[in-house]
């Protein structure tokens, strides 16, 4: 076969990803806090941006020199002196239902989902108030105190003897968080030259600190030391904590019978050992509650309609100043100089362009997400609807990638909560008069059934089939486990056995 040249040309697409439009997907994941740090970065690397608290004569005055976005996109319901104004969407969302938003707010996030708590004028994510009210000075700033300088103040009040000190500080530096002795007392004798008595000597002491419970070697010694301090700890009871195991398998009858005692007494001691503390050291070193904040606010409006905006109070307010810039173009004369200055100008410009085109995006998909899901903020979790990221896309006429970007790490404060947008799609399970259900719903469904059972008629998985099929509910008995599971609800043999003792 004989080798031989040729030229062949060849027309083909391809999508080239130029490293601005990298960078203008990854602002779409970026939340609103995220977001501001990125800003801060570009602050300091390009003397042509700036950024502006709202208010400030030199961001009100942008035009005579400066163009910029200050967290809004530019979606006007009225006329503006700035390229600024909220999304009103009773425009574009009308009334579905004339039915008034109902004040039982509901807690739909004990599964563990993303979110929080939303009772109203209470503390944490499901405070949907937007007064800016929150704890005082005084609980912000106040210093917790550790559990190493707790039993270390009660070591000092407690213990003389300078050996006596110096064996506790160790023993308190093998506490894990929980408040359990974590290592080996032999090796603690060797290593500080003392006998193994005076170090059990030492641990008897330190275990009559507060709180009870602590330097415990495994959970029943925790316990023992509990009761003890409650003066509780009688035969029967420590017999019960010598068994644990069978108490968690909720073998009863043989507990009864080691213990020698009737149900009264047992269901009691039970409810005694549930008063406490499994790992009292967690008390302490508590980290600090991170605080949500939304990046979408949502208000209910008068004529029935839903206000959508961006949380402007979490956006960077940034500006390009094309002064600055004529001026230092005319005092370069370096072609390095200019080549530095051109690029920081168009960096700049991209910086506020992608910005834009970010809160026009997010407040877009936000808005869809209201449309369809109009129903759950209206009457609450059980009229939440299946939803998809393809149904949104399709809607909003964006592709499906850009829409679960958008719904990354972003929170929507509502009347019910604050929700994560990853939240409004869930599945959809068939329904028996044809019509879909979201299995968020079921969820809530379940939970509900659940909890109004008599504890002399405990639900089965399989009666629990029954009767959403009866809501028109077509579910499967090993889906209503594994949504039982998932709401840490046990099992009909574990509720009926906790009722059975009055747990």
């Amino acid at each position: 076969m004989a080798v031989s040249q040729r030229l062949e040309f060849r027309q083909t697409q391809s999508l080239v990803m130029t490293p601005q439009l990298q960078q203008a997907i990854k602002l779409l994941q970026l939340s609103n806090l995220e977001l501001s740090a990125y800003v801060e970065q570009e602050l300091e690397r390009n003397p042509l941006l700036e950024q502006e608290e709202p208010g400030t004569d030199k961001f009100d005055q942008a035009a005579d020199g400066a163009e910029g976005f200050d967290g809004q996109p530019a979606i006007r319901t009225e006329e503006t002196t700035r390229d600024t104004a909220a999304l009103t969407a009773s425009d574009t969302l009308p009334r579905e239902s004339e039915a008034p938003l109902d004040s039982d707010y509901e807690n739909v996030y004990d599964d563990d989902r993303s979110g929080g708590w939303s009772e109203p004028g209470g503390s944490g994510r499901g405070n949907a108030d937007f007064d800016g009210e929150g704890f005082s000075l005084e609980e912000r700033l106040s210093e917790q105190t550790t559990l190493r300088n707790h039993l270390v103040g009660q070591l000092q009040l407690a213990v003389s003897d300078p050996a006596v000190r110096l064996i506790g500080l160790h023993l308190i530096d093998m506490l894990d968080e929980a408040g359990y002795l974590r290592g080996d007392l032999d090796a603690l004798a060797t290593q500080l030259g003392c006998r193994p008595a005076d170090i059990e000597a030492t641990l008897k002491i330190v275990q009559g600190f507060d709180p009870a419970g602590l330097f415990a070697r495994d959970l029943r010694e925790c316990l023992a030391l509990q009761l003890a301090d409650r003066n509780r700890l009688d035969p029967a009871m420590a017999a019960l904590l010598d068994n644990l195991d069978l108490l968690a398998g909720r073998e009863l009858g043989k507990l009864k019978r080691i213990c020698g005692i009737d149900d009264e007494d047992l269901a009691e001691m039970i409810a005694e050992i549930k008063a406490l503390d499994p790992k009292p050291g967690l008390a302490f070193d508590a980290p600090a509650a991170e605080t949500l904040i939304p990046d979408i606010m949502l208000r209910s409006m008068a004529d029935g309609g839903w206000q959508i905006e961006l949380n402007s109070d979490t956006l960077p307010r940034v500006l390009v100043n094309r002064q600055y810039h004529a001026a230092l173009s005319k005092r370069s004369r370096d072609k390095a100089d200019k080549e530095f200055l051109t690029d920081c100008l168009q960096s700049a410009n991209w910086l506020v362009r992608a910005l834009h085109q970010r809160a026009t995006t997010i407040l877009k998909v936000a808005t869809e997400i209201v449309r369809q899901q109009d129903a759950f903020f209206r009457k609450g979790v059980a009229h939440l609807r299946p939803l998809t990221l393809r149904e949104v896309a399709e809607a909003i006429e964006m592709h499906e990638s850009t829409v679960s970007r958008v719904t990354t790490n972003k929170y929507m404060t509502t009347p019910r909560g604050i929700y994560e947008l990853k939240y409004f799609f869930t599945a959809a399970i068939a329904g028996t008069s044809g019509d879909s259900v979201s299995a968020e719903a079921v969820r809530h469904r379940i939970r509900g059934l659940i909890e109004a059972e008599s504890p002399s008629a405990v639900l089965s998985d399989d009666t629990l089939v029954e009767l959403l099929r009866r809501d028109g509910v077509d579910i499967a008995r090993r889906t209503v486990a594994k949504y039982r599971e998932a709401l840490r609800i046990p099992s009909s043999v574990q509720r009926r056995r906790d009722k059975a003792v009055h747990l």
